[in-house]
């Protein structure tokens, strides 16, 4: 297929720049995958379209205050890192940021942006004391450097004092200190545990305790798998065919009680609900190692590993039955991995919809369900 097939125009006026004003009040599109009717709710209305014969998946992935400002260590020239993973035989990226040690020495992966070429050597410097250095050891694929972070205190302390959270390259607005202090509490899922993420899983920002509750009180079961967002997921399609295009590698896990949970819910013939596009990936690799082609009940197994799979039409889905995730970029592997779900037609009349609507798209915007 054409990357061009997957186009949609949108007003840059419906980018949302900042979260709703309070978490659950965003506005839902449902759209019905064998009738394609849609519906115009809002996220508190998930409770009524799952059963207690189903089971909602989210990620619990935790974002990290991933993005340092700094400057060279010999000039004033800016410097830019965002932090994505520790260079390490162990992927737990939380050992990674947490690590206490008397050296305080630890080698990541990073992406860098300044305004003269990047070498070897080089040494950057971060925080108002100057407490935090990098030196660039290696240049990476993708235009990614290898390099050694070196200070007197824990990386994790360093990073919650002066580091930022990284908001996707279309919010664009300033960036002022309330906003930092918003993007700290609203780019992060109430449920996030498990530290790693250099983005949010934002399909999960719109749930609320009261939205839990509900669909406890309901009979609703949930389980939680991590996968570990990189800087990948903002990635564009250059290809002309979309075949010709490769994801990058994300870090998962899943427990044994989420693989049972979802075995159990498959066998029952339940739907497993999957919140936000990572949840998928995650279910979806599992199930691609442990299930034969042609299986309709594909066995989970817990464990962990690297996830690069790239969904997109005609693939056949293994374990998600509905999804719930925002909206997407043009021409991105997210909007054709729901097109895989829901056909590419449907979603495109949904946009088009949704666009008339003036619901607010990507990450702090609001959300479309997929039953």
């Amino acid at each position: 297929m054409k990357t061009r097939q997957f186009w949609y125009a949108l007003p840059t006026r419906l980018i949302a720049q900042h979260p709703s004003e309070k978490r659950g009040e965003e506005k839902m599109l449902v759209l019905h995958r064998d009738t394609g009717m849609i519906e115009h709710k809002h996220i508190a209305d998930i409770v009524d379209y799952i059963t207690p014969n189903d089971l909602l998946v989210v990620n619990d992935t935790k974002v990290f205050p991933a993005r340092l400002l700094g400057t060279w260590i010999d000039s004033p020239g800016a410097v830019e890192v965002l932090m994505i993973a520790p260079a390490t035989d162990d992927d737990q990226l939380k050992e990674g940021i947490e690590a206490q040690s008397d050296a305080y020495e630890l080698t990541w992966s990073f992406m860098i942006g300044s305004g003269r070429p990047s070498r070897k050597g080089q040494i950057a410097v971060f925080g108002p004391n100057k407490e935090l250095q990098v030196e660039l050891t290696e240049p990476l694929d993708g235009g990614m450097w290898q390099g050694v972070f070196r200070s007197k205190r824990p990386l994790n302390e360093l990073l919650d004092e002066f580091g930022h959270t990284p908001v996707p390259p279309y919010i664009t607005r300033e960036g002022t200190p309330e906003e930092e202090k918003a993007d700290r509490e609203r780019y992060q899922t109430i449920y996030a545990r498990e530290v790693g993420s250099v983005a949010a899983p934002t399909a999960g920002l719109h749930f609320t305790p009261e939205i839990f509750a509900a669909l406890d009180a309901k009979g609703v079961k949930r389980v939680a798998v991590t996968l570990h967002v990189g800087p990948g997921t903002f990635r564009p399609v250059k290809a002309e065919n979309i075949e010709d295009h490769h994801m990058d590698f994300e870090a998962f896990s899943v427990s044994p009680e989420a693989a049972d949970a979802i075995n159990e819910c498959k066998a029952r013939g339940g739907r497993v609900f999957c919140v936000g596009s990572t949840s998928v990936r995650t279910l979806e690799t599992v199930a691609a190692r442990e299930g034969g082609e042609g299986d309709p009940t594909p066995l989970m197994v817990a464990g962990r590993g690297a996830s690069n799979i790239f969904i997109y039409p005609p693939y056949r889905f293994r374990v998600c039955d509905c999804m719930l995730t925002n909206f997407h970029l043009p021409q991105s592997t997210l909007l054709m991995m729901i097109s895989a779900l829901a056909g590419r037609e449907r979603v495109l009349i949904s946009y088009a919809l949704a666009v008339k609507a003036e619901y607010r798209f990507f990450s702090y915007g609001d959300c479309m369900l997929i039953v």
